[in-house]
């Protein structure tokens, strides 16, 4: 990113709340600080209305006729079908509590970016359209008219939101603003407004099993680029399983760790660990079609967020396989441990997640019969089944980023911990306001990580950057590790703009790097291609 640089972004921001009332500030939709409007191909493909060709920048954006309409009779029917939709409407007292705790706020000095204030926008005609006192009232009563300018207001603001729910820790009354930004994109939904950065991966992955459209026999062939990569590297050559009926478990992981860098060293990380764990009992299958965990109907709707999970199971029922192991990804988890059982419902005809290495019953996989690759990990290290050699990772001073939603989705704080501390020797802690529950968002999330809002995503980076930057400055820390392909593929850019010698890596790559395989030849890269310690010359 060139322009602007990191100095000029941080002047930019300014804390001084306005002299005007925030219902006469204007919207000004501005360039790198929205994404680019949907393909109304990728529209159409998954039966979205109102497909067409439409420019944020442009003051006609070709709405129905009716749009007013759509949108009063949408707000209806999800204040009536969700009951907290509707308390999160009405509880709110303006407190403020939430103010400062989004990055986005933090990093662009917005106030419409406070959580209580992106919230107050849908509120404001919630009440002049469904309260008594809006009605009479109007604007002494926080209530507005619902014009064509505060539609643009709606659309600009809930896509400067990642849904990490970080407002939500801090709120006293519980509100989940993310669910309010959801309910705000459905609605955005129905009158063609989606951007393309959400639309297309939605339609590519309803289509092919994918957001990347990656065909299967494609997905297969990089699977088979990294087997030779590994073998040059190891001396070990890993073999892979695909689409095969009968094996005991599933493997499912987001496609951005086939095919984009650094996420794609996680990949081989995958192989290596399922060859090495093959002759203590490891059973498992690569499907080329429910080729994605990542789940980008959940920045969409409720209703494409529950077609794009059903694929995943649709395919361990036609493989006949025991339950489903999960790669290295965000909003999949959360999906699968926050909607799954109320959308698709329990996965009856999968076991009880039980490893067949260790014994371990996961019983948190109990309902979705899904188990975490990082937990999986976790236990196979605890019961001492992986033979590590932690000082081939002693080039690393390790932090580590707790990805919003698996994180304060599921509750996965200390397994990745404990992983890391096994296969490195050299694990610092951020700051503890910005770790575990109270992690801060890499800000690129819930389809924000497009190239044309870049201003907007090193904003919102730069309270975790923030803190990166402070376990750099202190113990050198070069480092950043994660479980969210998300994150894997937005990290990078972030650190380089904002903390320079810092890099990006999965959880796996560590492992694999620091994992003794049976048969192996002198290891003297990492998966990067990078001389181990001790290796240079």
């Amino acid at each position: 990113m060139s322009d602007p640089k990191p100095n000029e972004l941080i002047e930019k921001i300014d804390y001084n709340p306005s002299q005007k009332g925030w219902m006469d500030v204007p919207v000004e939709i501005r360039k790198g600080m929205y994404c680019y409007a949907s393909n109304p191909k990728s529209v159409e493909y998954v039966g979205l209305p109102h497909a067409r060709p439409w420019n944020p920048l442009e003051e006609d954006w070709k709405l129905p006729e009716n749009w007013k309409e759509i949108v009063h009779k949408a707000f209806r029917e999800r204040l009536d079908r969700f009951r907290s939709f509707k308390v999160f409407m009405d509880i709110c007292v303006r407190c403020g509590a939430c103010a400062d705790k989004c990055h986005f706020f933090i990093g662009t000095g917005d106030p419409k970016n406070m959580p209580v204030s992106r919230a107050e926008l849908l509120r404001s005609v919630y009440r002049n359209d469904f309260t008594t006192a809006g009605k009479i009232l109007g604007k002494v009563a926080g209530a507005r008219e619902l014009t064509l300018d505060v539609l643009k207001e709606w659309w600009y603001y809930f896509f400067q939101c990642t849904e990490c729910r970080r407002c939500s820790v801090f709120c006293p009354y519980g509100i989940d603003t993310a669910e309010i930004t959801i309910m705000a994109r459905e609605i955005f939904n129905l009158l063609g407004l989606n951007i393309d950065w959400i639309a297309t991966p939605v339609a590519n992955c309803y289509r092919t099993g994918n957001h990347l459209g990656i065909q299967p026999h494609a997905f297969k062939e990089m699977l088979e680029f990294f087997v030779d990569d590994i073998e040059e590297k190891t001396g070990v050559k890993v073999e892979p399983s695909f689409n095969r009926k009968g094996a005991d478990i599933l493997f499912v992981t987001p496609s951005g760790d086939v095919f984009a860098d650094p996420g794609t060293y996680t990949a081989m990380g995958y192989l290596m660990l399922f060859h090495y764990l093959k002759e203590q009992g490891l059973n498992v299958t690569w499907s080329t079609y429910a080729s994605e965990g990542g789940n980008f109907g959940f920045f969409t709707s409720h209703e494409m967020m529950k077609r794009l999970n059903s694929k995943m199971y649709a395919e361990a029922k036609r493989l006949g396989v025991k339950w489903i192991l999960g790669g290295e990804c965000g909003h999949m988890w959360r999906v699968i441990h926050q909607y799954m059982d109320t959308m698709n419902g329990p996965a009856d005809f999968l076991e009880e997640p039980v490893s067949p290495i260790t014994g371990t019953k996961f019983e948190n996989a109990k309902s979705t019969k899904m188990v975490h690759i990082a937990e999986f990990m976790a236990d196979l290290i605890y019961h001492g089944k992986l033979k590590i050699d932690k000082s081939r990772n002693d080039n690393l001073k390790v932090t580590y980023h707790d990805s919003c939603n698996p994180a304060r989705g599921m509750g996965l704080f200390d397994e990745p911990r404990y992983v890391i501390k096994n296969v490195c020797n050299n694990f610092y802690e951020m700051p503890r306001n910005t770790i575990r529950e109270q992690t801060f968002c890499c800000g690129s999330g819930s389809g924000l990580n497009a190239g044309e809002d870049m201003e907007l995503r090193m904003c919102g980076g730069l309270p975790r950057a923030n803190a990166v930057k402070y376990v750099h400055d202190k113990y050198g820390v070069n480092m950043l590790a994660c479980v969210c392909a998300i994150d894997r593929a937005v990290l990078p850019v972030l650190m380089e703009y904002w903390v320079p010698g810092v890099d990006v890596t999965g959880l796996t790559e560590m492992v694999a790097n620091a994992l003794v395989m049976p048969g192996e030849m002198e290891r003297t890269t990492n998966l990067r291609g990078e001389p181990l310690p001790g290796m240079e010359e």
